[in-house]
């Protein structure tokens, strides 16, 4: 026997719950109500030889281009969120000043190679760029509000590296109360010691950690 399915859509138009016969419930997020923010993937924390370059970031290059082009043609909204650093480091972390001291460089100063996305992932016509001078996307920026503006109801994270920047993001994500996933296919750490670590505390803290089958699977109309 065929299992009855009925579709109750919320007032909102936000979420689709499936009702099957015996009882099981689904929900489903509607495509513009989803975006997927790439964190920090520039040429500082990516490329071999950088002077931040985390090990595991330029391995998930296919895989956050696959979550990227999917989002784009679901509708779903892309948001490049990268650090950008004054030349003399005035705003940088304190413990990364040195970096900016005794004639050194820096990290992800715009204008510089460095601080560009790297070029795979360069930016379409329609997606957002946001930049920030601390781990989380949305300290001191307007990442909220254009989330918010946008109708955005949950994130799906990609980038590096997992204990600092793509955690910061999901712990304040998850305070902000939007739906927070991470997509462990499109994330990185130096090693994957930490980023298993990161992907079992974060399960602990309510984050959904899934693969990018996973995604497309859950929240793909």
């Amino acid at each position: 026997m065929k299992k009855l399915i009925l579709l109750l859509l919320l007032v909102s138009g936000i979420v689709i719950r499936t009702v099957a016969a015996d009882g099981y419930t689904t929900d489903k997020v509607e495509k513009h109500d989803v975006a997927v923010l790439i964190i920090d993937m520039q040429n500082d924390f990516v490329k071999p030889g950088a002077i931040l370059c985390v090990a595991g970031a330029e391995p998930t290059i296919p895989a956050i281009k696959d979550l990227a082009d999917h989002a784009r043609k679901n509708g779903w909204k892309v948001i490049h969120v990268i650090r950008a650093h004054d030349k003399d480091g005035i705003n940088v972390d304190a413990p990364r000043i040195p970096l900016f001291t005794d004639g050194k460089p820096g990290y992800c100063v715009p204008g510089t190679e460095g601080g560009e996305i790297v070029k795979e992932l360069t930016p379409e016509p329609g997606d957002y760029v946001i930049t920030k001078t601390r781990n989380s996307g949305f300290f001191q920026t307007n990442l909220d509000m254009v989330l918010r503006r946008l109708g955005v109801k949950t994130v799906i994270l990609a980038g590096t590296q997992y204990p600092n920047c793509v955690r910061g993001t999901a712990a304040d994500a998850m305070s902000y109360d939007y739906e927070t996933v991470i997509c462990t296919d499109a994330c990185s750490a130096k090693t994957p010691e930490v980023a298993e670590a990161n992907i079992f505390d974060m399960k602990n803290m309510g984050i959904k950690c899934i693969t990018l089958d996973e995604v497309k699977s859950t929240y793909t109309k």
